[in-house]
């Protein structure tokens, strides 16, 4: 029997094909909204035969929300950006999504609603993005009194940005800057996440704030050498001081202007990266959703092996 019907906006997306999986195994039946759903076919063979649903909405217009809300039992919102592109931006995305998901939920009688933000989200935050995500926790919460909102750190899996642009980084450079190598990281795999997310709609959500981070605490310098290491490969790691790295986002983002290049770094990321990014101690986590963690350990090496010398075929050097 279904548990019933669960939308998830941002489904498509890296920590989104986690989340459909684990709804999916849990009994639940599953609606994508997508931008371009032709482009998220692949959802589909995830689950049974009409279990999954695809269909065109995007978040940033308010009706496109509400055909997507009407009928839902659960709602989960994994929208989000970490740099701004053309009409993406983050006042667009994460604040006007956050109000259109709002009233949606509001006008479907929606209660059980889980919206995803990110450990550091402040309004009061000198980032850009962790202050609007911050922003948007408030709208939810006051639209919605019982929403969940899940906070993780920096999230790692097979299509994650942040070892694998490293471990690219690493294949062409003879240096990897190293910005805020102090900076302290908790990362957790994106499966951890989506299992966490489905047992708080599973249960009803209940108003409450959790913060995701991994079993072990690294700082920004130990990752980039876990991802030297990992790939085989022997790179300078070259500290930058701030001034420096807000040159190197500017200069990220002058190059994200030209057609499909991403910006590598921006001047917002710069600022996110001087605030520790932690769990806090006395927030609820893992351990009160009783959810066993994998590490970085166990599963970042698989899939960083193509980034090496010779592939899967490539002998480690002593």
């Amino acid at each position: 029997m279904s548990k019933g019907l669960v939308t998830v906006f941002g489904g498509s997306g890296f920590v989104g094909k986690h989340v459909v999986r684990a709804l999916v195994k849990d009994g639940w039946r599953v609606r994508v909204p997508c931008r371009r759903p032709h482009t998220a076919q692949d959802l589909r063979v995830i689950g049974n035969v009409g279990q999954i649903q695809l269909m065109q909405a995007n978040i940033r217009f308010k009706d496109s929300v509400m055909r997507a809300v009407d009928g839902s039992d659960a709602v989960i919102n994994l929208v989000s950006i970490l740099f701004e592109a053309g009409k993406q931006k983050f006042n667009s995305v994460h604040l006007e999504g956050a109000k259109n998901l709002a009233e949606a939920c509001m006008a479907a009688g929606v209660t059980n609603l889980v919206q995803v933000s990110a450990i550091g989200a402040d309004t009061d935050a000198d980032s850009e993005y962790a202050q609007t995500k911050g922003q948007a926790e408030a709208i939810i919460r006051e639209a919605v009194p019982s929403a969940d909102i899940v906070r993780p750190s920096i999230i790692f899996g097979s299509e994650d940005q942040f070892f694998n642009r490293f471990a690219k980084m690493a294949t062409m450079a003879p240096a990897l800057p190293l910005i805020g190598g102090d900076t302290k990281f908790q990362p957790v795999y994106a499966g951890d996440v989506a299992e966490a997310i489905t047992k708080l709609v599973g249960r009803g959500t209940k108003g409450e704030t959790y913060e995701l981070g991994g079993p072990r605490v690294y700082s920004f310098k130990e990752l980039m050498q876990f991802t030297l290491d990992a790939t085989d490969r022997r790179r300078l790691l070259l500290p930058v001081p701030w001034v420096g790295a807000t040159g190197l986002g500017m200069m990220g983002e002058i190059l994200g202007f030209l057609p499909f290049v991403k910006p590598f770094l921006t001047r917002d990321q710069v600022k996110n990266l001087k605030v520790d990014n932690v769990v806090s101690d006395d927030a609820k986590g893992f351990a009160e959703l009783g959810v066993d963690l994998e590490t970085i350990e166990s599963i970042v090496p698989a899939y960083l092996e193509r980034y090496r010398k010779h592939g899967q075929f490539h002998e480690k050097t002593s």
